[in-house]
């Protein structure tokens, strides 16, 4: 255990980490630039296989990280549990905020037909011969001649 190791060994094993996780993040930049056209040009990964890989190696730092330097390789199950379950929820929760997020994003670009309020000047009070006529492409909306929208209820 990491309990039993003296002082300098202790630093070998801390030192042995960091330099694997340095390895590992040099990987993952590399098949970032590799990926991208940058190191040889011309050549691009396939995005699949590029963000798998990517994904795999940031999992494999996360799993070093925790079950050394947190030290959960010697504790109990029901501990290691307590601490990744959250993790795992944590993780779930923003995959689901994103996809929210864009959902209503979506929602958004759908409204094209919105009616563009402008400041009223003084020409704008004084009375016009003609009724304005709004026009609107919404399907619940009708306009009369006098400008005032009545709604129609249809029956889906």
């Amino acid at each position: 255990m990491a309990g039993h190791l003296s002082y300098e060994a202790s630093k070998k094993v801390v030192f042995k980490g960091l330099i694997l996780l340095g390895i590992v993040t040099l990987v993952e930049v590399f098949i970032a630039l590799l990926g991208k056209g940058y190191i040889v040009h011309g050549f691009h990964l396939p995005k699949l296989i590029m963000y798998t890989a990517m994904i795999f190696l940031s999992l494999y730092k996360a799993y070093f990280i925790i079950y050394e330097f947190m030290h959960m390789r010697y504790e109990v199950p029901g501990l290691v549990r307590s601490v990744l379950f959250p993790t795992v929820l944590l993780i779930w929760a923003a995959i689901a905020f994103f996809q929210e997020g864009n959902t209503w994003r979506k929602y958004k670009a759908r409204v094209h037909d919105r009616e563009v309020i402008l400041p009223k000047t003084e020409a704008d009070h004084a009375p016009s011969h003609a009724p304005e006529v709004k026009e609107t492409n919404h399907p619940e909306m009708k306009v009369e001649p006098e400008g005032k929208p009545v709604e129609e209820v249809q029956q889906h």
